[in-house]
C-alpha cells in the first residue's frame, strides 16, 4: 500500500538524506518527492510504499526526529500592504511594531513608483488571529494598511508553512473535516507538481485550486439559482433541462406517470437540488427514483445515493464499482487527471453510490475501436431512445442517447454546448481545462465522437441536450 508523508525539514544540510535514509531503512519505497522551496520553504512531501507495519513504523520514527509535527490551525502567514510616506526611516516605526508583537518577517517587496508613497509588502508568520487583528490595530495609527492574498503578490516569498495554511483556509470555507484537509493538502501539493512539469506557475494552479472552491460555494444555499428551462416531447411527455452555476446539467423526463432523471450535479448541492427537485416533481419523496448516467465523471454522479435504481454502461458500472471499494477509478487512473478529481470529491464530498443498485444496458470491459458503437435500446414513455457507447474520447463508458422519431440527442460531455451556456457556468468551466490540462481523455476521439453523432442525425430539426449548457437547436438539411 502506498502513503503520502506531509513532512516538515528541519533547516540544516542533509535534511531529505536523514528523512530517506529513515525510509530505506524500513525497507520502503520512495514512489513520489515534491519539494519547491519557492513555494513553502520547509514541507516536504514524500509518497511511500509498504506493508501497513513497515508504514506504521516509519510513522513512528519520523516522529521521533520531528519530521512529522502536529498541525497548529491558529499558525498562518499573513501578507500585508503598507502604504508608507517615501522618506528616509519612513519604515521605522512599522517595524518596531512587528517587533513588539514578536513577529517574523518572511516576505519583503517595495520600491518607489514616482508618487510620495510607497507599497511595502510584508509576510508576517504569526501564531494567533487575534494578535494579528491587535497589531492591524495599531497599524492603522501609523499608516493605510491592507491584506493582501498570496495571488496577488508580485513575487513568490517564503512561506514555511504554506501548504497547510492554504489548506485550513480552504476547509475553513467549504466546512470540511481535519481528515478531508489532510486529503486536500496532499492533493493540491500533487496538482502543482503535475503542473508545474507541464510548464504552468505552481501559484496560478493556488489560484485555480481557490476560485473553483470559491465558486463552489457562491453558489450554495439561497445563492443557488440553476437555469430551468421546459422542452416539450409530445402531448404527454416533456423534459426539464436544470443547469446549475456549477457541475453537470440535470434532465427530469416525465411521462404520464413516469419520471426519469439523466445526470445529477454534485454532492455538495444535495439540499439545494432536493428542493428544487420536490418543487418540479410534487410527489418527488413518495415515487420510485430512477436514474440514467451518461458516464462516472462525479459532477454526473454525486446525487446516485439518492436513487434506487441507476442505468449506465458495464464501464460506468466498473468505475463505480472500483471507487465503492476505496480504489481509483477511471480519471484518477491519469496521472494529469487524478489530482484534479481527488481535490474535487474532496471539496464536493462525493460519495460513489451502491453499485447494487446499478442496472447495466449493454456494452462491455474491453476497449473500443470504433467512435460510436450501439449497444441497445432504453425505453421511457412514448421514448425510444438508442444507446451508443463512445470510444471514451471523454471518459471509457460514456453513452449518447438518441430518439430518432422525436429528434432527441443526449449526448452527455461527448457535445456541450459552450456557446449559450450563463456566465456563471462559462467561469466555472474554466477551471477544469487548466488542472487537468484537458477535461477529455483523448480530445482526438471524442471530436471524432462528435462528428459520428451529427452523420447520424436524419433530415428535420434536432434538439441536441449536451452536459453543460443549454439545449442546442441543429438543423439537418435535405
Amino acid at each position: 500500500m502506498k502513503k503520502t508523508y506531509v513532512t516538515t525539514l528541519p533547516d540544516h544540510v542533509g535534511a531529505f538524506l536523514q528523512a530517506s535514509r529513515c525510509f530505506g531503512s524500513l525497507g520502503l519505497n520512495i514512489t513520489r518527492v515534491s519539494y519547491n522551496k519557492a513555494v513553502d520553504t520547509h514541507t516536504l512531501f514524500v509518497e511511500a510504499e509498504g506493508t501497513p507495519e513497515q508504514l506504521q513504523k516509519a510513522d513512528e520514527k519520523l516522529k521521533e526526529i520531528g519530521y512529522l509535527q502536529s498541525d497548529d490551525p491558529g499558525r498562518s502567514i499573513v501578507l500585508l500592504e503598507f502604504k508608507l510616506r517615501d522618506v528616509p526611516g519612513g519604515i521605522t516605526d512599522v517595524l518596531e511594531l512587528i517587533q513588539k508583537f514578536n513577529f517574523n518577517i518572511s516576505y519583503m517587496s517595495s520600491q518607489e513608483n514616482g508618487t510620495d508613497y510607497q507599497l511595502f509588502k510584508m509576510g508576517l508568520f504569526v501564531e494567533s488571529p487575534k494578535r494579528i487583528d491587535d497589531f492591524l490595530a495599531q497599524a492603522e495609527k501609523l499608516c493605510a494598511v491592507r491584506v493582501i492574498d498570496y495571488n496577488h503578490a508580485e513575487k513568490n516569498f517564503d512561506n514555511s508553512i504554506f501548504y497547510r495554511s492554504y489548506a485550513e483556509g480552504l476547509t475553513q470555507r467549504m466546512g470540511m473535516t481535519d481528515e478531508a484537509r489532510q486529503e486536500l493538502l496532499i492533493n493540491v501539493n500533487l496538482a502543482m507538481q503535475v503542473l508545474d512539469e507541464q510548464g504552468l506557475s505552481p501559484y496560478r494552479t493556488f489560484d485555480s485550486i481557490s476560485r473553483f472552491a470559491e465558486l463552489l460555494m457562491l453558489h450554495r444555499g439561497g445563492a443557488f439559482s440553476p437555469r430551468v428551462t421546459v422542452h416539450p416531447v409530445s402531448e404527454h411527455t416533456r423534459m426539464i433541462l436544470i443547469e446549475p452555476p456549477c457541475g453537470s446539467n440535470t434532465v427530469i423526463l416525465q411521462s404520464g406517470d413516469e419520471t426519469l432523471f439523466i445526470d445529477t450535479g454534485y454532492a455538495c448541492y444535495r439540499e439545494e437540488m432536493l428542493t428544487l427537485f420536490r418543487k418540479l416533481v410534487p410527489n418527488f419523496d413518495a415515487m420510485p427514483k430512477r436514474a440514467f448516467v451518461t458516464h462516472a465523471d462525479l459532477d454526473h454522479c454525486g446525487l446516485l445515493p439518492l436513487f434506487d435504481s441507476v442505468t449506465m454502461s458495464a464501464k460506468s458500472a466498473e468505475c463505480i464499482r472500483l471507487e465503492f471499494a476505496g480504489e481509483d477509478g477511471f480519471r484518477e487512473r491519469n496521472p494529469l487527471h487524478r489530482p484534479y478529481i481527488k481535490i474535487c470529491k474532496t471539496l464536493t464530498g462525493y460519495r460513489p453510490m451502491d453499485p447494487a443498485k446499478i442496472s447495466v444496458i449493454g456494452g462491455d470491459l474491453l476497449p473500443q475501436t470504433v467512435p460510436l458503437k450501439a449497444i441497445g435500446e432504453f425505453v421511457f414513455g412514448e421514448m425510444r431512445l438508442e444507446v451508443l457507447e463512445g470510444q471514451g474520447g471523454h471518459l471509457p463508458g460514456e453513452l449518447v442517447l438518441i430518439d430518432y422519431e422525436h429528434k432527441i440527442v443526449f449526448t452527455g460531455d461527448v457535445y456541450v454546448n459552450l456557446k449559450d451556456m450563463t456566465p456563471e457556468q462559462a467561469e466555472y468551466n474554466r477551471y477544469a481545462p487548466i488542472l487537468m490540462t484537458s477535461v477529455d481523455t483523448d480530445s482526438e476521439v471524442c471530436a471524432r465522437e462528435r462528428d459520428e453523432v451529427m452523420q447520424r442525425l436524419g433530415v428535420g430539426e434536432w434538439r441536441i441536450f449536451g452536459a453543460h449548457g443549454m439545449k442546442k437547436d441543429y438543423r439537418v438539411h435535405a
